[in-house]
């Protein structure tokens, strides 16, 4: 779950982080009792969950209140990357000496958390590290041994910095590190941690994750902050919304369904194997219509369920079926599945079907389903890479 800068700050703010002078604005009204009840020069901040806000004009500037009543009714009535703001956050508008970057997120490929900071803040950190790899400094923490603030000194440090600077930034950048931990997020970053003119330190902008099934043990503390604990509708596209209605409604072991604009539907399982076969479908030239994982229980209702949800989306062609090897996974009940859905719907199997690669149970008895209704199938000796070409060729 993405927070929104207003939450993502007050999470900062419990843990002794500063933020400016802030309120957030529902109205264009609210955003003018806000501006002068702070005192001007102010900052007015589209709320949406998206990056990309300063370029679309979600960020604006005000120094009177007229200065204000324009800016906030523009970002209101601004879309930033199709989602509509729920708000605006006005803030202190404050003098920049120095901006830095702090963050931890969390390294797939070590399997760690990740920390990383930088004295070239308020620009992407990818970038940063590209043009001058000596100014960012990154290191892997345990998620197990209890944190130390010498190792953010370290990093602190290995950049250049010396002094009281040092020793504030070390606090802070602890501080962040820890929330990351304790609150089981996948990102916390604050970008630009902004040095003030009178040598104080505030976080100016602020991105907050949290894993979705760590919301529940952290509901107290979400709903303190006033976090909203479900995506907005504007978050989620209609396909996606009516997949997430049907996982959560269908007494089955929840899936995950992200929508995505090609022509070939993936239903797809298997926790990782469902990101390998995504990604093998764009490395070979493929077009997904979504990413797909079936989440297990793969009885023929959730199979039937997900498949018309898969055949209803606009512009879906053909359906690509594929899994890793899944003993618990029947092959003949996913093959009914599938093939009740394409019927019902009035389509053709063979034609509606680029490829059926399930190697599980029973997969005799699917493979007799399939041969039925003249579905191209690929058995075991076949890898996902070769399913995904199959699919592939079958689209044109």
């Amino acid at each position: 779950m993405r927070f929104y800068e207003f939450e993502a700050k007050g999470l900062l703010k419990k843990q002794l982080i500063a933020v400016p002078e802030q309120c957030l604005a529902r109205t264009v009204e609210e955003a003018k009792e806000v501006a002068t009840q702070i005192g001007f020069p102010v900052v007015l901040k589209t709320q949406v969950r998206s990056g990309g806000r300063m370029k679309e004009g979600g960020i604006r500037f005000a120094t009177c209140a007229n200065e204000v009543e324009e800016a906030a009714s523009s970002i209101l009535n601004t879309k930033i990357r199709g989602k509509t703001p729920i708000g605006i956050l006005v803030e202190t508008k404050c003098t920049i000496q120095q901006e830095y970057y702090l963050g931890v997120t969390y390294d797939a490929a070590a399997k760690l958390p990740v920390a990383i900071f930088s004295d070239l803040g308020g620009i992407d950190i990818e970038e940063a590290a590209e043009r001058n790899p000596e100014r960012v400094a990154k290191s892997h923490i345990s998620a197990l041994l209890p944190f130390s603030d010498f190792q953010a000194k370290q990093l602190v440090s290995s950049v250049g910095i010396t002094g009281g600077d040092l020793n504030s930034l070390t606090l802070i950048f602890s501080r962040l590190i820890r929330t990351f931990l304790d609150y089981d997020l996948t990102l916390a970053e604050i970008n630009p941690l902004a040095k003030l003119s009178d040598g104080s330190f505030v976080a100016l902008d602020a991105h907050i994750e949290m894993e979705d099934v760590a919301i529940p043990r952290h509901s107290q503390d979400l709903t303190e902050l006033g976090v909203c604990r479900t995506q907005e509708a504007t978050d989620l596209t209609l396909f996606e919304k009516r997949a997430a209605e049907m996982f959560s409604g269908g007494g089955w072991v929840a899936g995950t369904m992200v929508d995505f604009g090609g022509p070939m539907a993936l239903l797809t399982a298997g926790g990782g194997t469902s990101l390998v076969i995504f990604d093998s479908v764009r490395k070979h030239g493929g077009d997904p219509a979504n990413f797909c994982d079936m989440g297990g229980n793969f009885g023929v209702e959730k199979v039937y369920q997900m498949t018309k949800l898969l055949l209803e989306k606009p512009g879906v062609e053909k359906i690509a079926v594929i899994t890793c090897v899944l003993q618990a996974a029947r092959a003949d009940l996913i093959a009914r599945g599938v093939i009740k859905a394409i019927l019902e719907k009035g389509y053709s199997p063979s034609e509606k079907i680029a490829v059926f690669r399930v190697p599980g149970g029973w997969e005799e008895d699917g493979f007799r389903i399939l041969r039925k209704y003249n579905v191209n199938f690929l058995d075991r000796s076949f890898t996902i890479d070769d399913a995904v070409r199959e699919a592939i060729r079958n689209m044109k």
